[in-house]
């Protein structure tokens, strides 16, 4: 049996993992889920000084001397999760990208938007967020309606749920570049896509798009999890039976 590390993305705290725990423990798995400082359960404890090595620090906390790690990361979690996982390939058996994927070094998440949707988000940081902090998305029904792709298959609970313990996230974590080694552990690694096909992530890997550029390397994996961008909530039965496997 192996031990499950669960680390949730932007905005939230370990609670989107519980079913997806729960299923992998009834298993016979360990698992272990990260609180995030600044985020979350955790949002009381966010400061400027909150970034990319904090969270690094966060994630190999939980690791500490387990071996036969599966390190799975959701969306935000990929630039700090990477990072950790560079430090200690020796206790990872894997690492799973839940529909995300490892930046290059010096790629910072907003990178992964589009121009003007970076600008937006800028302009959150500065006005809304005091120039330090990002708030969170409105998880409504509007919200839903003009985002129906990642917001896909999730209920008016799970956005009741989402919209109630949202926190904002400390800008340092949007806006902090990605660090690799030169020499990039080979630790084999799958990406589960819930928002996009693995037909999708090959054409963008050979388009060349540097958030997923790395894929190119060998050691890859491709799952297809068709739902929206949070699949620990909208699919979790079928997420857990993807980990359990791995």
């Amino acid at each position: 049996m192996s031990t499950y590390v669960l680390v949730p993305g932007f905005f939230f705290g370990p609670w989107v993992w519980e079913e997806v725990g729960r299923l992998l423990r009834d298993a016979g798995h360990e698992v272990r889920t990260v609180s995030l400082t600044g985020q979350g359960e955790r949002a009381g404890e966010a400061t400027p000084d909150v970034g990319v090595s904090t969270h690094v620090a966060d994630i190999t906390d939980v690791i500490g001397d387990a071996e036969d790690v599966v390190l799975v990361l959701h969306s935000g979690a990929t630039i700090a999760g990477t990072e950790a996982a560079d430090r200690l390939p020796e206790r990872l058996r894997r690492i799973v990208y839940v529909d995300t994927a490892p930046f290059p070094d010096g790629m910072a998440q907003i990178e992964f938007l589009p121009p003007d949707a970076q600008a937006e988000q800028r302009r959150q940081i500065e006005t809304d967020g005091k120039g330090w902090l990002l708030p969170a998305r409105p998880f409504d029904e509007d919200d839903q309606r003009r985002d129906p792709v990642s917001l896909a298959g999730l209920s008016a609970g799970d956005l009741t749920q989402m919209r109630r313990r949202a926190s904002a996230q400390p800008a340092a974590l949007v806006l902090g570049p990605a660090r690799r080694p030169a020499e990039i552990p080979d630790t084999p690694r799958t990406l589960i896509a819930a928002t996009f096909t693995a037909e999708q992530v090959r054409a963008m890997v050979a388009a060349g798009l540097p958030a997923f550029a790395m894929l190119a390397a060998p050691g890859w994996t491709i799952a297809e999890l068709p739902t929206g961008h949070w699949p620990m909530l909208s699919r979790p039965k079928e997420l857990a039976e993807l980990l359990a496997v791995m």
